[in-house]
């Protein structure tokens, strides 16, 4: 069920969080580097080891668009 169109998305510091886990690093070692998100508030990074690969795990409000795209991508 979607939300209503003109519904304004929830992305205050309080909202519900989700995370999305990317590379740390490009092919050739070279880092990303990291933007606070402008779509929500509620956006914050850590470093994780998963399996032996550094990844970033970005959280974002749920209902942020930014965090959207991330998903459908």
């Amino acid at each position: 069920m979607e939300p209503p169109k003109n519904r304004k998305p929830n992305t205050i510091y309080s909202a519900p969080v989700g995370s999305i886990d990317l590379a740390a690093f490009q092919d050739d070692g070279t880092p990303y580097e990291i933007w606070p998100c402008h779509d929500c508030l509620a956006w914050h990074a850590e470093v994780v080891t998963v399996d032996g690969q550094v990844l970033v795990r970005e959280w974002h409000a749920i209902d942020c668009e930014h965090f959207q795209e991330l998903l459908r991508d």
